[in-house]
């Protein structure tokens, strides 16, 4: 079940955290993966890690938020069967702590980014019968989080573009979901903490995992066998729909 055999998938960010997981997923279940990143070092050690188990995976450094360049990345692939839009940043600050530069930074990431591969996607999927897309939205799109007004906006547009994508290209055979995380554990929650609580990073890791109702932050490996489920044919019935993967946070959270 949940094969990938002769199918060509794309994974944006997937360099890093949920993209990695996601591609190193999809290699396994026979997919030819293109590892597409910022960063061509990163994006190259995931194809690294595929090929040591014996996947098929290539590596496209590529800015997301360039339409142009996504464009010629995608016209290079040539075919695209799967696609899972995870590239994304996140940012701290309510709307009166959220500068100008911050708000366009996470919207031209989180949103055109986005925007720009399915603009650049969506094309090849309808020349060749179809495809399966899933988009990372996050648990903030449908529920107010503190100090995350930019990246709340760009989550619940993600989440928008899911559904309008899912009813304009149903009748071309091609799916569109997204997925809602809550805190997954990937270096960018490192990242934070080692920056803003030096000393105390232990301490405030157990603080974040305890939000969850389920005791602690979800793993990359986790969500990427929700999005395998998701793209693969066993989901052939399903569009138009946003799961959340949340330790319990959205209902249990009172």
């Amino acid at each position: 079940m949940f094969s990938l055999a002769n199918k060509t998938a794309v994974v944006t960010g997937a360099g890093s955290g949920i993209g990695k997981a996601v591609a190193l997923t999809f290699a396994r279940q026979q997919a030819t993966v293109y590892v597409v990143d910022l960063n061509r070092d990163n994006a190259e050690e995931t194809v690294r890690e595929i090929e040591a188990f014996g996947g098929k995976a290539f590596a496209e450094a590529c800015d997301v938020t360039r339409q142009q360049a996504v464009c010629e990345t995608f016209q290079r692939i040539g075919r695209v069967d799967v696609l899972v839009n995870s590239a994304g940043i996140s940012h701290i600050g309510k709307v009166e702590t959220t500068s100008e530069h911050d708000f366009e930074k996470v919207f031209q990431v989180n949103v055109k980014g986005v925007y720009n591969c399915l603009y650049a996607a969506i094309p090849l999927m309808k020349a060749q019968g179809g495809g399966a897309i899933v988009n990372l939205a996050s648990i903030a799109a449908v529920i107010g989080l503190p100090d995350r007004f930019a990246y709340s906006m760009s989550k619940g547009a993600v989440y928008a573009m899911t559904l309008s994508v899912a009813k304009d290209y149903i009748k071309d055979n091609i799916r569109c979901n997204s997925i809602s995380p809550a805190r997954v554990h990937t270096p960018f929650v490192d990242g934070f903490l080692a920056k803003n609580y030096p000393g105390k990073e232990k301490e405030m890791f157990e603080k974040l995992s305890q939000t969850q109702p389920i005791g602690r932050m979800g793993t990359p490996d986790e969500i990427s066998k929700l999005i395998l489920y998701l793209c693969s044919d066993e989901a052939s019935f399903i569009t138009g729909n946003d799961y959340a993967i949340d330790g319990g946070f959205i209902k249990l959270n009172n």
